[in-house]
């Protein structure tokens, strides 16, 4: 009987903190661009100590960057539910990723613009973080499929 509630309580709790993950996950998507302008820009607000007319400035260039994500986000769904299942061409995803590369230098040329030195180097500095969380994440995935 000990057993039974013990193999009981174990599955709840896996129950539990799965639904937890699927929650988080999509946390900014439901919000709209300049709901997630204001967070970011209150987050970098902190993490760089801005200045009021710095907040204001950055808060135009991610309200940029947020408007285009979420539009791009539409026309994502849009296709998705359009064709099945097709993959993208070379060509295409040479053309997505120059195109999201090319935002990223603009955007970073922006911010170099608005920030001083010391923040711009802790701006940067926190990009890579992220970006290494990203790949991790990606491997993780990417091995869970290969199993």
């Amino acid at each position: 009987m000990k057993k039974l509630m013990l193999i009981a309580i174990a599955l709840l709790t896996l129950n539990a903190t799965a639904q937890d993950k699927k929650i988080k996950k999509g946390h900014l998507n439901d919000l709209s661009a300049e709901e997630v302008a204001t967070l970011k820009t209150k987050k970098l607000t902190l993490h760089l100590d801005l200045t009021e007319s710095q907040q204001e400035k950055v808060k135009t260039i991610v309200l940029e960057e947020a408007k285009y994500k979420e539009n791009q986000r539409a026309v994502h769904k849009k296709k998705k539910k359009d064709e099945t299942s097709k993959k993208l061409s070379k060509e295409d995803r040479y053309a997505m990723a120059n195109e999201r590369l090319d935002r990223q230098i603009e955007m970073k040329k922006q911010m170099k613009a608005v920030l001083n030195a010391e923040q711009y180097k802790k701006w940067e500095a926190s990009l890579s973080k992220k970006n290494q969380k990203k790949r991790k994440a990606l491997r993780g995935k990417k091995s869970d499929k290969k199993q």
